[in-house]
């Protein structure tokens, strides 16, 4: 497991400050130390996305084709420029990222965006 940490933190207090000011801006409450969220993979649009802490959004969508009797896929990788800020557990999810507003980074996604995760992977909870 990952130890808790936010991009763009150089230290913990600094991350401590960090997430708590993120969740206000996601409009929701910071998690406790036990439950803080490292990754979430959920659909969207007919792909399967995954937001981890420090990374940009990846999905993949797999298309199905039968041709002349045989069953063709076709897997897409797809990728979004905006890095994962961090995830906060709650229904929905919420995801916040380094997007507009935050900085100039373009994406396809509001930032943040809520989600209704399939798998979740939490931080280590030391």
């Amino acid at each position: 497991m990952t130890a808790f940490f936010l991009p763009r933190a150089t230290d913990d207090d600094q991350a401590e400050r960090l997430y708590e000011a993120l969740a206000e801006f996601a409009g929701c409450e910071p998690a406790p130390p036990g439950a803080r969220v490292r990754s979430v993979a959920f659909d969207q649009d007919g792909a399967r996305w995954v937001a981890e802490v420090g990374r940009e959004l990846r999905g993949r969508r797999t298309t199905r084709l039968l041709r002349r009797g045989e069953l063709l896929e076709h897997t897409e990788e797809l990728t979004d420029p905006a890095r994962v800020l961090a995830v906060y557990p709650g229904t929905p999810y919420h995801v916040v990222t380094d997007a507009q507003p935050i900085t100039g980074t373009a994406s396809g996604w509001a930032n943040p965006f809520p989600v209704t995760p399939g798998e979740v992977v939490l931080f280590d909870p030391r």
